[in-house]
Parts: structure tokens; C-alpha cells; sequence
């Protein structure tokens, strides 16, 4: 049931209390910031240290000059382009690989991202003033655009979708000046905002797309462990930027079907788990019995 002002969460927080009910909205904001952060303080805090944090960007970095760490996405592109990586390229790959495949390939796409706050704004005033409808896209599009880039890699010799990617821009932009950044993250928004909801996360980026596949059997999961208590208010579905991954878990019980959201579309954002007052979500893991 829907509290009395009839707002989405609003129940939540009467029930948990407004930290409560944005706890997971808050650590992922703080793990966004912060990394975007490390990356930007690193060369101040090597002047007075002498010690660097990390070196490079989220495509490819060296942690206090011993951890290599390297997108599989960007290796994989580097591959097919003929550009054969040294070995620490192939480590950093493996390891950030076999975070994801863990603890959930598009976890990247909610807790790294920081192109994900963007979207996230542009959801949230686009639910605030109530816009409805938009541009029917199919979520596979990212697939087509994923293939696209690899092919187009081969054919060029180079790494084509690092020359257009938004977090590699605002990365750069950052460090050297903003410019063409800005009009970059204002055409996201204005796409999710005006044109489709999520749009860009949801059905174009390529990265999301190939960490949904790396993700596909990682065993970090949202769990509707406690589905029997949903009380069909639709808060959960309303706040999901993958609404379609919740129904079969949450109402699939009669049907043997289990209450882990095992689908690899899921971003494990922690959305659905905030906006529940019946706290019928929780995280949990694939390799533990679910109810």
C-alpha cells in the first residue's frame, strides 16, 4: 500500500527513515565520487608524497605503482585492432574480469560510472515532472553497437570506441579542460531526459552491454527473498532502470521460478532494495539456498 502522500519510497522512508530508505543511493554515489576522485587528486597528492595513487583512467590504470588494472572491454578492443598488449594489460584484465564476473558484470554500469549520475538526474526530473512516453528502443541495440565497435576496430586498426566514449572524454576533459566534455554529458541527458528513459544505460552504451555478458554468471545477486511480503505497491518496478528483470523473481513463486534476479541486465544498484518498505530485497548470493 501506498503511504498517504503517494509518492514512490515515500512509505520506505516513513518505515526506515530517509537514510535508510537511500542507503544504497548514497554508497554508490560515495563509490562513484571517490574513485573519480582518486583518479583526479593522485597527481596533487604525488607532489607531496611522491607517491602515486593511481596512474591513467578507468580504461587503463597502475595503483601505487605495482597494480596493473585494465577494462577487458579496451583489451579486447586493443586485440582485434592488431595492437598486441604488454603482459601487465593482460593481469589488469584478469582482474578486473574476475571482479565482475563475482561480484556482477554491470556493476560497473551503477557503482563506477560516473556517466550513471547523469542518467540518473535526468530519470529522476523526467519521473518529477511526470513525462511520459518517448522513443521505443530495443535494449538489444547496445548488442548491435557492442559488435560494431569491435568490427570497426578491426577495420581501423584502432581503438574505436575509446575516440568516442564518454567516460574516457570527461576522464580527459577533466584533467585538461572540459569542452567538448560538456556537450558530451548534455546530449546523455537530454537523451534520457527528453527522447527515451535510460536510454543511454539502458539501450545504446556498449560498455554496459559487454559487462552484462562478462556478468552473466556472477554470483552476487539481488535476491526477492522475502516476495511473499510484496504488497504490489510498485515502487520497485517504478525505480528500476531495468524494470524487466524483477517480475518472473518477485512474482514467479507458483511457478517454482527463484527469487534471485539472475538476469546479467541487472546493474545490482540496490534501487529496489532502498524503495521497499516490506524489505522484501536484500543482496545476496547465488550459492546460498533462496527462499
Amino acid at each position: 500500500m501506498k503511504s498517504a502522500s503517494g509518492k514512490v519510497g515515500s512509505e520506505a522512508i516513513e518505515s526506515k527513515g530517509w537514510i535508510g530508505a537511500h542507503k544504497w543511493l548514497l554508497l554508490r554515489r560515495f563509490s562513484q565520487l571517490t574513485i573519480l576522485a582518486l583518479f583526479l587528486l593522485s597527481p596533487w597528492l604525488a607532489k607531496l608524497t611522491e607517491v602515486w595513487l593511481i596512474k591513467g583512467n578507468l580504461a587503463s590504470s597502475l595503483t601505487l605503482n605495482i597494480i596493473p588494472l585494465t577494462d577487458p572491454y579496451v583489451l579486447l578492443q586493443s586485440i582485434v585492432a592488431g595492437q598486441w598488449p604488454i603482459s601487465t594489460g593482460f593481469i589488469g584484465a584478469f582482474i578486473i574480469a574476475a571482479f565482475y564476473f563475482i561480484i556482477g558484470g554491470r556493476v560497473y554500469c551503477s557503482w563506477v560510472c560516473p556517466i550513471n549520475i547523469v542518467t540518473d538526474v535526468a530519470a529522476w526530473l523526467r519521473d518529477k515532472l511526470k513525462l511520459k512516453g518517448g522513443v521505443t528502443m530495443n535494449r538489444h541495440t547496445r548488442f548491435w553497437i557492442l559488435g560494431f565497435t569491435l568490427l570497426l576496430s578491426l577495420l581501423t586498426g584502432t581503438l574505436a570506441w575509446e575516440l568516442i566514449n564518454p567516460v574516457s572524454i570527461v576522464f580527459r576533459s577533466l584533467i585538461f579542460g572540459m569542452g567538448l566534455a560538456w556537450g558530451m554529458i548534455l546530449a546523455i541527458f537530454l537523451l534520457d531526459f527528453a527522447v527515451s528513459r535510460r536510454a543511454w544505460c539502458g539501450h545504446l552504451c556498449p560498455v554496459g552491454a559487454f559487462y552484462s555478458l562478462l556478468g552473466k554468471k556472477s554470483l552476487i545477486r539481488v535476491d526477492a527473498y522475502q516476495r511473499e511480503k510484496c504488497d504490489d505497491c510498485m515502487d520497485c518496478f517504478i525505480v528500476c532502470p531495468e524494470q524487466q528483470v524483477i517480475k518472473q523473481p518477485l512474482k514467479g513463486a507458483d511457478k517454482g521460478i527463484s527469487s534471485i534476479i539472475n538476469s546479467s541486465q541487472c546493474t545490482n544498484c540496490g534501487r529496489c532494495i532502498d524503495v521497499c518498505a516490506e524489505d522484501v530485497f536484500k543482496f545476496n548470493s547465488k550459492l546460498k539456498k533462496s527462499n
